[in-house]
């Protein structure tokens, strides 16, 4: 039987969702877990390969399962044999032709940033940081020209193993709550390092040191070594992953909540 787990993790200690030679992958975890209650070897397949650092409140995996288990030990069974950060919340069985990744329509990050002279000691890993003030408006209007479907080269790794570059974004928005900034982006499919290539193009523009029409010049030029750095881990997360109603997977859109 395929089944699908919906996944939840604090990345800070692990070395990005993949499995690693050292065993130090979210994967490798997982698939440790899952096999304790399996009782024999599994390979997980995720909507999506986090880097380290990077944290997930919806991702979504699935596997093959050689016995029958209730779905109840899916979950708790395998959250008992994993580490405190990371957590199954549901399971679901699935039909043999659907794939975690393959079968999704679109994924939804988030991004946390901390805006104050100093960084904050108990946000650390929990959200990125910068240092100087920065201009909500001009990274709202320049996140808005990232919007519908665009070459987005400028803002993809070079170890980026995409075949095309071409991705079509249905959500970009900032909002600010208090010394927070928190950006939101929806897209079909992302480039490798793309969010936090964004975001290093929109701390730029609001700090001043772009405009916001310039994150159109950048998306123009194609050029990668022509935009800014890419942007801290610690404060992107994996919020859903979108599939059609005729999987019938749980909704799991969660979204951050910042209490002032």
């Amino acid at each position: 039987m395929r089944v699908a787990l919906g996944l939840s993790y604090e990345g800070t200690h692990f070395c990005g969702w993949q499995s690693q030679s050292d065993k130090s992958g979210v994967q490798d975890a997982l698939e440790h877990a899952i096999a304790s209650i399996a009782q024999h070897s599994v390979r997980v397949h995720a909507a999506g390969r986090t880097d380290t650092g990077v944290h997930a409140l919806g991702q979504v995996v699935h596997f093959e399962a050689q016995v029958n288990r209730p779905l109840s030990a899916w979950v708790r069974g395998v959250n008992a044999h994993l580490p405190a950060t990371v957590r199954v919340q549901w399971a679901h069985e699935v039909v043999d032709d659907f794939h975690a990744r393959f079968s999704a329509r679109g994924r939804s990050y988030q991004y946390l940033l901390y805006n104050a002279p100093v960084a904050s000691a108990l946000m650390a890993n929990q959200a990125g940081w910068f240092h100087l003030p920065l201009d909500f408006s001009a990274m709202q209007e320049a996140a808005s020209y990232l919007l519908g479907e665009h070459d987005f080269s400028a803002f993809r790794a070079a170890e980026c193993q995409a075949k095309s570059p071409i991705r079509t974004m249905t959500k970009a928005d900032v909002r600010q709550v208090g010394r927070y900034f928190i950006f939101d982006f929806s897209a079909n499919a992302f480039l490798h390092h793309q969010v936090r290539n964004m975001i290093g193009a929109l701390v730029y523009v609001g700090k001043g040191a772009y405009s916001p029409l310039h994150i159109k010049t950048l998306l123009q030029q194609r050029n990668r070594t022509l935009s800014p750095p890419t942007f801290s881990p610690n404060g992107l997360y994996l919020t859903s992953v979108n599939y059609e109603p005729k999987w019938g997977l749980p909704d799991m859109a969660e979204k951050l909540t910042i209490l002032l």
